[in-house]
């Protein structure tokens, strides 16, 4: 059960940091034949699945260094306050010709574009090869084949954004907790609120975005 349910956070988190790679994946491939844009988009997905694993792979072993979970938490906190707190950035990308420059650049924008991803599935995964795997396995073609339907449903449901801001934030709290030495710390000067700190800082960035939002609603 544990393992769905984490498996289950694992694919929202890359269902609404993703919409920057599906927008791209769209264009990278809209002027190819229909034919070949299903190569390239086979392919690229393909590649990205092996890249977007060697990258959480590499990410599992650098947090157990100690104080690097922690400052890998921190970054997570930071995107999970970017992902509502932000406006939108308009995504560039050269549009492709040929099949196999489409797939150069599907893998190129995967890799620039997936550090949020990486991070935040290696510190939900905490350590679960297989599902960092399966997680990924099952959502680069989700977002590669629904591309526009994955940017659609972010607007449309807004409340899966603030879902995955949610579980990112309670995740950069575990992993600030789970840090050999910074979690230590944290233990010794605040008793009472280590039991408590991912679902605060859960709740904290919700209500930013909350209030930030109907603020600009206001405005």
């Amino acid at each position: 059960m544990d393992s769905l349910l984490l498996l289950g956070e694992i694919l929202m988190i890359n269902l609404v940091l993703s919409g920057d790679n599906a927008m791209v994946i769209a264009m990278a491939s809209k002027n190819l034949p229909e034919k070949h844009r299903k190569t390239a988009v086979w392919w690229g997905a393909a590649g990205a699945v092996i890249l977007r694993c060697v990258l959480t792979f590499a990410a599992v072993l650098l947090l157990k260094i100690p104080y690097i979970e922690a400052g890998g938490g921190i970054l997570l906190l930071w995107i999970a306050f970017k992902l509502l707190l932000e406006e939108e950035e308009e995504v560039r990308v050269e549009e492709s010709t040929t099949v196999w420059r489409s797939i150069r650049t599907i893998l190129l924008a995967d890799f620039i574009m997936s550090l949020d991803n990486v991070l935040a599935i290696a510190g939900v995964a905490k350590g679960d090869l297989a599902l960092i795997v399966i997680g990924i396995a099952l959502s680069i073609p989700i977002v590669v084949w629904g591309s526009g339907i994955i940017v659609g449903w972010l607007h449309r449901f807004p409340v899966l954004v603030f879902i995955g801001a949610y579980i990112l934030a309670h995740t950069a709290g575990e992993m600030l907790l789970q840090d050999a030495k910074f979690g230590a710390v944290l233990s010794f000067m605040l008793p009472s609120l280590h039991s408590i700190l991912p679902l605060a800082l859960g709740v904290i960035v919700v209500l930013s975005g909350m209030i930030k939002r109907r603020t600009v609603s206001a405005g």
